[in-house]
């Protein structure tokens, strides 16, 4: 599953995107999801340090394929492991199959972080 959090730039350095990370990684583990994989365009040092912090791990950089702000970009792509499941793969449940009392378990667990 690709992610992305965003997080204002006056909001930055209060364990924002942390916390919505450990929502978010929570709720795919439920549905089944076993790997999350993040695209960053550089340079991005906030976004690559948010990723390392929450587990995930380079694979690798694609060079100069980003067109933004008027310039070519590189982009590192991460990925981190949700599963230590190895067997066939599942269809991923929907949020609505996992009911209300599982998600508010997931998002209270991930504001006491």
């Amino acid at each position: 599953m690709n992610t992305s959090a965003y997080v204002r730039d006056d909001l930055r350095g209060r364990g924002i995107g942390r916390r919505l990370y450990a929502a978010l990684f929570k709720l795919l583990e439920l549905q089944g999801y076993r790997r999350a994989y993040a695209g960053i365009t550089l340079p991005n040092e906030a976004s690559i340090t948010l990723h390392r912090c929450t587990g995930f791990t380079d694979v690798g950089i694609y060079r100069k394929v980003g067109w933004k702000l008027g310039r070519w970009h590189d982009l590192s792509y991460l990925q981190k492991s949700l599963s230590d499941d190895d067997g066939p793969p599942v269809q991923p449940l929907l949020l609505n199959e996992l009911g209300g009392e599982a998600i508010g378990r997931a998002l209270a667990a991930a504001l006491e972080q």
